[in-house]
């Protein structure tokens, strides 16, 4: 669809919507934008613009409706939204911002996806292409919007996308040359209501892909395999258990890559920064596409090696009377979380709890196995997951109000040569305006047991 001249209607006036409205006006469309916040100051979006669209908050016109020829929604707003059913129902198009931006994109591009480790994987992927390509882009859910780099592309860019399951709700060619996807495991249910669906928003990264493309999957995960043997494009797995024919695998501490019965070492996970079996999954995932890429072996273990974890992903923050402090605020579900609990080498104090989306939390107590001592619980869900420690038979649970009070809590509870670890299996709204802002203020109250 040519959009100059066209009247779009942008749903969504925050960091998505601003950046897709700035991208309409760039190639010539006419802007409409919507958010349904009544309470929003008009005049404080409009500074956000060089020459403001109409902008309209609460309601909108129902004339505007009948002059537009597409639809673009954040990813913040569910596909079953009242207000987009009722544009659903006149027949008019509705794409997200990745699919706006795919449409003006130039230039190879690589979507990782999966329940956790998309931020990790795409800040790896993007170091380990930067290191060979001159021209690189991490974007999409992990921070820029797609749409504010896609006219600066050429034929010559490297495009690495973290695509969230939001996102994909609204794909219609989005179409990588590389995709990924690290994991599947229940999250966000409470928007996309049953697993099958979550799985199928999953899987849709690869659907218009075909048999010149990769498509890079994880082994031990049942649904990803799953996925792997009923895809049209080529699929290279990576397994923390099994070795494979084709692919990467750990053997003991060593990380291979195996193709056409050649083994090759690409590094020993001691020689790593990051923590954990989950890590060393992502640093497989980071080979397999920066060889499909064709960047040198020795490039890419020099990235590796080098490469730091990413901030509010087991994130070391301080040591303080023997005790290490650890800020995962980007666990935001339980299997998150259980990676993040399983990477520790220390008796931990687990600091737990936040807004409900609907998840179970029993598998991860179950993940504790003798590591955890103390469980210190806040926010929306702290009875639900002390309900489910209780009848995994752990008690030894503490209520806190906020989290500045866990921190003070896991201070006096921890023992020289513990961990204290924030990794809270839920998400962080109704407390904070994003797990980014609750991982801030985690460090921040560390920091301030120093006196």
């Amino acid at each position: 669809m040519e959009l100059k001249d066209k009247k779009v209607l942008v749903f969504g006036a925050g960091k998505s919507g601003i950046s897709a409205t700035r991208l309409l006006q760039r190639i010539g469309a006419t802007v409409f934008l919507y958010d349904g916040k009544e309470d929003l100051d008009i005049s404080t979006i409009e500074n956000k613009f060089e020459m403001s669209p109409e902008i309209y908050v609460g309601k909108i016109p129902k004339d505007k409706l009948d002059q537009i020829s597409l639809m673009i929604i954040s990813p913040g707003i569910a596909i079953d939204h009242p207000f987009v059913k009722e544009v659903e129902e006149k027949g008019i198009p509705i794409w997200g911002e990745i699919e706006l931006a795919y449409r003006y994109c130039k230039g190879k591009i690589i979507g990782i996806t999966g329940t956790n480790g998309k931020t990790t994987t795409s800040f790896l992927v993007g170091e380990i292409l930067s290191a060979f390509f001159k021209d690189v882009y991490v974007v999409g859910n992990i921070g820029d919007p797609f749409t504010d780099i896609v006219l600066d592309t050429s034929d010559q860019s490297v495009i690495v996308i973290e695509v969230s399951s939001f996102q994909l709700e609204t794909i219609h060619k989005f179409h990588p040359d590389i995709s990924a996807i690290l994991n599947i495991t229940p999250d966000h249910l409470n928007r996309h209501h049953t697993m099958e669906n979550y799985i199928n928003l999953k899987k849709s990264i690869t659907v218009n892909q075909d048999k010149g493309n990769l498509c890079i999957l994880n082994y031990e995960d049942s649904h990803t395999r799953e996925i792997g043997a009923k895809s049209d494009t080529r699929v290279m797995y990576f397994s923390s258990e099994h070795s494979l024919e084709y692919g990467l695998y750990l053997d003991g501490d060593d990380i291979l890559y195996k193709k056409d019965a050649s083994i090759e070492r690409v590094c020993n996970v001691n020689e790593l920064r990051v923590l954990g079996k989950h890590s060393y999954e992502n640093v497989m995932v980071g080979v397999g596409i920066g060889l499909e890429m064709g960047v040198p072996m020795d490039v890419i273990r020099q990235t590796i090696i080098s490469f730091n974890a990413v901030e509010h992903r087991i994130e070391y923050v301080d040591t303080i009377d023997g005790v290490c402090y650890y800020n995962d605020s980007k666990g935001t579900n339980p299997d998150a979380s259980i990676k993040a609990v399983q990477a520790m080498k220390s008796p931990t104090i687990l600091i737990g709890g936040g807004f409900d989306k609907g998840l179970v939390f029993d598998e991860w107590v179950t993940s504790f196995n003798g590591k955890v001592k103390t469980l210190v619980l806040m926010g929306e869900t702290r009875e639900m997951i002390a309900d489910a420690a209780r009848k995994q038979g752990f008690n030894n649970i503490i209520m806190v109000n906020d989290l500045k009070e866990a921190v003070r809590i896991s201070a006096e509870k921890a023992e020289d040569g513990d961990a204290v670890l924030l990794s809270p299996a839920c998400a962080s709204w109704g407390m904070f305006e994003n797990y980014e802002q609750r991982g801030r203020m985690f460090k921040e109250y560390v920091r301030e047991l120093h006196g």
